[in-house]
């Protein structure tokens, strides 16, 4: 494996289709993301355009990570005990949403929001967790432009409103959102 600090850029841009990537940081140490091949420069707002949808690549879970995270983060008995797990409505050890959240989020980070102009969000609009996550899953990610609108009081920035799905390898939708997303303008809107 390769950690994302040693991998210099060029060669991550080179190698992203045949790379796992490992980042150096807990509580997600041993996570593994699978990146698409595409977007070689940067995304601009003007190359953007609505029901454009991207490939986010996959990252595996296991239950280490899941009692991981839910240690630090979310401490509710279901995340970090199968016994639990099993005892709850979950029917089984599950990730916290905000687990699944943050897996989905960073192959977002990686695959899309790093490789274009994106500038933040406003916020997220709407959340849904659809489905428990367990260990041994594979969540499949894709981010869809729903809309997108020029902003006069900063006409260097355009606004794009994308969907964020993610899907399990039984493709169980698993979570979903919708937020705003500020990217660079090229020429500033007239």
């Amino acid at each position: 494996m390769i950690s994302l600090s040693e991998l210099p850029s060029n060669m991550l841009r080179e190698a992203q289709a045949q790379v796992l990537i490992t980042p150096a940081v807990s509580p997600t140490a041993n996570l593994q993301i699978k990146q698409p091949r595409y977007m070689t420069d940067r995304t601009y707002f003007e190359d953007l355009a609505p029901d454009q949808e991207f490939d986010l690549g996959a990252v595996d879970v296991s239950k280490d990570d899941i009692i991981e995270f839910a240690s630090e983060f979310d401490p509710q008995s279901f995340h970090m005990s199968e016994e639990a797990g099993k005892a709850s409505i979950l029917g089984g050890l599950a990730a916290s949403g905000w687990h699944t959240a943050s897996l989905i989020m960073r192959l977002l980070a990686t695959n899309l929001f790093n490789k274009s102009t994106g500038r933040g969000s406003p916020g997220v609009s709407r959340l849904k967790w659809k489905h428990p996550v367990f260990p041994g899953d594979t969540l499949s990610a894709t981010a869809k432009i729903l809309e997108m609108k020029d902003l006069r009081s900063k006409p260097q920035l355009g606004m794009v409103f994308i969907r964020v799905r993610a899907t399990n390898q039984d493709d169980v939708e698993v979570i979903e959102w919708d937020n705003p997303v500020l990217f660079e303008r090229r020429e500033p809107a007239r």
